[in-house]
């Protein structure tokens, strides 16, 4: 595969074409092999080409490929030949793996079920939303393969559940999700609580400072694949942003579901409270749709998943918790109901659809409100996301229909309209309104009281003070006043 120059560390790579590269070709035992193509796979994809042999090389790695490229199982499959041979302690993990959702945990345990078959292999899920039960229960029996959130992990390590002195590889995956989602502290945290000889591997979708920056710390050496430019998106992918109104979005929103031949959707929206609403709005509509957002617990949002995956439902709408490792075949569109608030964000959601080849289309819908947000993301992308036309459309547009002219109102011979005629005849036939009845002589009012002198014939009476009683009351009776329904029904 590479060529070491005498007396340098650094391994180049020659460029992968994706024509001739066989998985027979990376160095993989035949085992494994099996299992891959079992799987339905027979020509690695350029960051598998590039990373598994350097990880058999036991190199430390820094990735940096787009959704959607085959990113999961460029370590997920040399992990397996590597952790081969050794033996599991209790409390003791082998090696480890750091997912920032439970989403991504989950599809890489699933990869390492597929590829793992013929492997006397433990491995362990410790991830958040479910009892510890089990996990503590697998964690006591020893396991080669922990996949964990930093949460939950950080969690059990401050209880004395887990030693992390025995992790003799470690992989950071989507560490730039990690980054927005505040992990970097717990990640600095169990790297310094790790062997120092170990195999390290970064991966990321894009490569921000503070990412460069933890690679330098804690990475030795490292070989850095980078398979396409940073926060570019799929050429697979047609995108598309809709310049709309804010309570015409569902509206819109339908008829794109419609009229799109749309076969599977995943809609996003910034918020878990439009992600709920939404799924119901559409449900009375008639669409076959479901949710996933982070107040799911993590066994109904498992649900959810397989019911999209078997196609029981084919739309799921989804806050941005869902927005990677969703590894979903056949997702034919993408809908960003809201405009992402990060522009990176963008990227992971519409690499949703447009995967292992397939082709797919994303639409945008952009308000007022998110003019900066989406010119953010198309300088991210470094590209200008197209206006949905008419020409993008794919069914027929139909002009409305005209509708029909007023009869015009017919002339008598005179030639004024007839209406016009008839109403001024009647208004002639209308008797002439009676003359009013002279009106009587009303009596006169008596003369008005002269008030102020009736004040003045009036006695003067001295004013009592507030807490002044107007007689002495006797000791033991009530001297505030009398409330009304007490004297009800007595007689004095």
């Amino acid at each position: 595969m590479g060529l070491c120059a005498i007396g340098q560390a650094t391994m180049v790579t020659p460029p992968f074409t994706g024509y001739s590269m066989k998985f027979a070709d990376l160095g993989l035992s035949e085992d494994l092999l099996k299992a891959v193509d079992a799987a339905g796979y027979t020509e690695p994809t350029p960051i598998q080409a590039e990373a598994i042999p350097a990880v058999l090389m036991m190199k430390d790695l820094i990735g940096i490929a787009q959704t959607g490229t085959g990113k999961t199982a460029s370590f997920v499959l040399p992990m397996i030949d590597v952790m081969a041979a050794g033996r599991r302690r209790a409390l003791m993990p082998r090696s480890l793996i750091l997912e920032p959702t439970r989403e991504l945990a989950a599809q890489v345990a699933e990869n390492f079920e597929k590829y793992g078959a013929n492997h006397d292999l433990k491995m362990a899920l410790l991830i958040g939303g479910v009892q510890m039960g089990d996990q503590l229960k697998a964690l006591n029996e020893g396991v080669d393969v922990l996949i964990a959130t930093p949460g939950r992990l950080m969690d059990l390590f401050e209880r004395g559940k887990i030693l992390l002195s025995g992790c003799e590889l470690l992989v950071i995956d989507e560490a730039d999700r990690m980054l927005d989602m505040g992990f970097i502290p717990d990640i600095e945290f169990i790297c310094e609580k790790l062997p120092e000889n170990r195999q390290t591997m970064l991966f990321s979708a894009t490569m921000p400072p503070v990412i460069k920056k933890l690679a330098d710390k804690f990475l030795s050496n490292p070989k850095q694949i980078e398979v396409s430019r940073a926060a570019s998106t799929n050429d697979n992918i047609t995108a598309f942003k809709i310049n709309v109104e804010q309570r015409k979005k569902r509206e819109t929103l339908e008829w794109l579901l419609g009229n799109d031949h749309v076969e599977t959707a995943i809609v996003f929206s910034n918020k878990k409270t439009t992600v709920r609403q939404l799924n119901k709005d559409l449900q009375r509509s008639g669409f076959k749709s479901g949710e996933i957002h982070g107040d799911i617990d993590q066994n109904t949002r498992q649900k959810e998943l397989e019911r999209f995956k078997s196609g029981d439902i084919n739309i799921l709408v989804a806050s941005d918790v869902a927005a990677r490792g969703l590894d979903i075949k056949g997702v034919s569109h993408v809908f960003n109901y809201d405009t992402p608030w990060h522009p990176d964000d963008y990227v992971h959601r519409i690499g949703r659809t447009g995967r292992a080849g397939a082709k797919g289309r994303a639409f945008t819908f952009v308000t007022k409100a998110d003019a900066e947000a989406i010119g953010n993301v198309e300088k991210l992308t470094k590209s200008k996301i197209d206006v949905f036309g008419k020409d993008d459309v794919r069914v027929e547009l139909k002009d409305a229909p005209k509708p029909p002219p007023k009869p015009k109102p017919k002339k008598d011979d005179v030639g004024a309209p007839k209406k016009v005629r008839e109403d001024k005849s009647e208004r002639d036939q209308k008797p002439a309104k009676e003359p009013k009845a002279p009106e009587q002589d009303k009596p006169k009012r008596a003369p008005k009281k002269d008030v102020k002198q009736d004040r003045a014939d009036k006695p003067k009476q001295p004013r009592k003070r507030r807490d002044e009683d107007s007689e002495p009351v006797p000791p033991g009776e009530w001297n505030g006043p009398q409330p009304g329904f007490l004297g009800v029904g007595f007689k004095k």
